[in-house]
This record gives C-alpha cells, structure tokens and sequence, in this order.
C-alpha cells in the first residue's frame, strides 16, 4: 500500500532539493534518514522531516511496519516564487527570485514474496 506525505512551501529551489532527493531514491526508510542526516545541504532536514511523516503516516493509520517501507517515490515540485527588489547602480532595480519548493514523499511497503 503506498503512503504519502507532502511538505509544502519548502525554502529551497527545486533544482537544489533534486540533488539531495536523488540520493535517497528507491532506498528504505531507515537507511534514507541515516543518509539525510549526514547530507551537508540544508534542504536535508526538511526532506528527513517528509519522509519521517510518510513512515509515521503508514505506521498510524495503515499498521504498516517501519521497517519494511522503502521510499516507492520522491519529488520536488515547483512552489510559488517570492519576488525581491534590491536595488542596482543609476539608480535602477534588480528583481530577486526567492524559489520554493513542494516535496513530495511516496512510501510502499516491501514485497516479500519472492
């Protein structure tokens, strides 16, 4: 059964969560958090935080075991864009793009069967 969990306007750019989300892609739970905290980026802990939901979620309200769950599917999508004036030479303005992110986190659990 696949469980999801979603953390929304994460401040990071998506481009840059994608490098940390390849890292854990396809790996299970546990072994993904230990990666996660030794990850020197610092959209890392809002990613452990999202994959620690989507376990607590499969745990709580579906009986799963922790485990057994591997991370079925991870991404990062774009989220609203903050934009910033700072000012320039002559008198002028250069506009700032502060980009977010929405991260998505699909567990399942691990088919034992063969």
């Amino acid at each position: 059964m696949r469980v999801k969990a979603t953390n929304k306007y994460v401040r990071s750019s998506p481009q840059k969560a994608r490098l940390v989300l390849d890292l854990v892609r396809g790996k299970p739970v546990n072994e993904a958090l230990s990666i996660l905290q030794f990850t020197n980026k610092s959209v890392a802990t809002e990613i452990a935080k999202t994959v620690k939901s989507a376990a607590a979620n499969a745990e709580n309200n579906y009986q799963l075991d922790r485990d057994d769950l591997y991370i079925a599917a991870i991404y990062a999508d774009d989220g609203p864009t903050f934009k910033r004036i700072r000012p320039a030479p002559r008198g002028r303005a250069h506009q700032i793009l502060k980009r977010t992110s929405h991260v998505t986190v699909i567990v399942d659990e691990v088919n034992k069967e063969g």
